[in-house]
This record gives C-alpha cells, structure tokens and sequence, in this order.
C-alpha cells in the first residue's frame, strides 16, 4: 500500500514550520503563500489545521481538469499537475472540497502538493508529527475521514 500524508489534527501546534518549509522547497523562499498546504488557525476553538491536498482515491480535480493535465504518479500515488498541460483555468481549485489547491500569482500556475516525490519536507520539520508520511492503516483512515468531516465543517464556516 502506498504511504500518504496523514494529518494529526491534535498534535498541530500552529508553529507554521510545515508552510515554511514546504515553500522553501518549492520556491526557494520562506514564504508562506508560496506553500502547498496552510495551516488554517482558529484561536477562538483553540483548533489548528493543516490544510493539504488529501491525494483523493477519486480526485474531483483530475476528473474535472479539461486540459488532463491532472494525473496520479504511479510511484507516490501522489496526485500532481503537469504545469505543461494546464491551462490555468482554475476549476480543479474549484473542484477541491479540501482546499488542497491553489493559485499562485507569483509563479502564475496552480499548485498543490506532490508529497515532494515521496519525501514530504513538511513532515521533516514538523516538530509535533502532527504531520506524518506512512502507510494507511484502517485506524488512521477512519481518523483522516474524522478530521477531513471536521475540516470540511470548518471551512463552511469561514466561507
């Protein structure tokens, strides 16, 4: 079974590291919003979650991508964009129900994450494991669907 990224809700602290360190591996930069995931932060519910491509077993983005440039890498199993292909017309960021993809002005592409070929930066500078790359178990399935039914409560909430 192909190992995923795997989102530990409880562990996540807000430090950002994961923003920072996923941007500086994309753009060479330390800037957030250039990240592929966020970590959406609610101080009022004491509640920090990051936000990243989940990798769907049926991606809405790949399906609803007219240009095809949308495909799953047979290796990682991450689901990537050829930014040769795409067209920018930006309905995979629409199609998203996880907010895993995202518009960037300065790179003028969309982006998301590609679990950086199977060595995920993020999960190297998370100091909680909040974040953690690993094979699926039937635990940690049930707990993602549990935090994917929570963060797709909390961002109707914000809109």
């Amino acid at each position: 079974m192909a190992k995923t990224l795997v989102v530990n809700q409880e562990k996540c602290i807000a430090c950002r590291r994961c923003e920072l360190a996923c941007a500086f591996k994309k753009v060479g930069e330390f800037n957030p919003a250039a990240a592929r995931l966020s970590v959406a932060v609610f101080l009022e519910d004491d509640v920090y979650l990051p936000i990243v491509c989940q990798h769907c077993d049926e991606p809405f983005c790949m399906e609803i991508c007219p240009a095809g440039a949308i495909y799953r890498d047979v290796q990682t199993q991450a689901v990537k964009i050829n930014s040769d292909r795409c067209i920018g017309c930006r309905m995979c960021i629409m199609a998203c129900p996880f907010g895993g993809v995202d518009y960037s002005v300065s790179e003028q592409q969309v982006v998301k994450c590609d679990l950086c070929d199977g060595e995920p930066e993020c999960v190297l500078f998370c100091p909680t494991q909040a974040l953690e790359y690993k094979e699926p178990t039937e635990l940690g399935l049930a707990k993602r669907k549990k935090v994917a039914r929570r963060m797709k409560e909390l961002m109707r909430e914000v809109g």
